[in-house]
């Protein structure tokens, strides 16, 4: 199914990564500056919440007066959703530092479950994971105590984190694999949740409709495909090439919304005007909030 009708609020800044709704309405984002943002419900005031002095990415309510952030160069962050300073949750795991935190998903009882992309690329040389498929990434849980276990690791560009709505199992998005993967956290078994993606996947979350959505920040790109077949070397020449000559992500987008069997209950795609690199999806209330890696603006349309 087409996007139908597509309303974009532009920020003041450039790339709102993540999309979180409170139970006001009210829309925050983080960009490319490190700002945190908050936006009334129509978008039309934007105030300053706080500043990581980082690349803020993914976003999650925590609890009723804070807000948890992924930020793929400080860490895991929280900062009060009234504004205020920065406190730090997390900087390493299981004896590594983080190289690339990138999207969780928050538990009833307070656990995160984080992700951190890649042992090798960070947030400026992601492209060179997608590249590499180094399967360095890992899926951690912080508990309220504050201690941190690894669920899973040698994930593709490990990415999106959401929870099925009974808390029964945690999803994540692979996005070298066009796959999310799943941990049942009753015994820690893994298995896939939905494969065989038609373009890859970036942040998802579980919304308001019980529904696990997931983005697609674009179609497969076959030259992508190509380059991973190199010998290693001719692969590092890839990589040293100036970005837009490397493989190049296309404008089209979309959003899946899966319920927690797997079945495919909604599916958005094609081209929004003004509108690409879709990373960030929230659905609230019967409406979808996407944010973009590359834009400068939060788009908002019906489910």
């Amino acid at each position: 199914m087409r996007f139908g009708e597509v309303t974009l609020y532009p920020v003041n800044g450039h790339g709102p990564e993540d999309v979180v709704v409170d139970a006001e309405g009210r829309i925050y984002t983080g960009v490319d500056d490190g700002r945190i943002l908050r936006l009334s419900p129509d978008g039309q005031r934007i105030d300053v919440i706080a500043d990581t002095g980082g690349r803020p990415l993914g976003l999650e309510l925590y609890g009723e007066a804070e807000l948890l952030i992924c930020d793929a160069r400080a860490g895991l962050l929280v900062v009060p959703l009234a504004g205020g300073g920065v406190s730090t949750l997390a900087t390493s795991a299981q004896g590594l530092d983080f190289v690339f935190c990138n999207n969780a998903a928050v538990a009833s009882d307070g656990t995160i479950y984080f992700t951190d992309s890649s042992r090798r690329f960070g947030i400026d040389n992601w492209r060179d994971d997608l590249i590499e498929q180094t399967a360095g990434g890992r899926l951690l849980r912080r508990s309220p105590d504050g201690s941190i276990d690894l669920l899973l690791a040698g994930l593709q560009f490990a990415n999106g984190v959401a929870l099925a709505p009974d808390e029964s199992f945690v999803a994540v998005a692979e996005t070298g694999a066009c796959r999310v993967s799943r941990v049942w956290l009753d015994d820690g078994r893994s298995d896939v949740f939905v494969d065989g993606l038609g373009g890859f996947p970036d942040n998802i979350s579980t919304g308001s409709d019980g529904l696990i959505w997931i983005t697609q920040a674009s179609p497969r790109v076959p030259a992508l495909d190509v380059v991973r077949r190199l010998p290693a070397p001719l692969r590092a020449g890839v990589r040293k090439l100036p970005t837009k000559l490397q493989p190049r992500p296309g404008r089209e987008v979309g959003v899946l919304g899966v319920a927690a069997d797997g079945t495919v209950e909604r599916e958005l795609r094609g081209e929004i005007p003004g509108f690409h690199m879709l990373v960030g999806v929230r659905e609230w209330r019967g409406k979808l909030y996407f944010g973009s890696l590359e834009e400068s603006a939060i788009a908002v349309t019906t489910r």
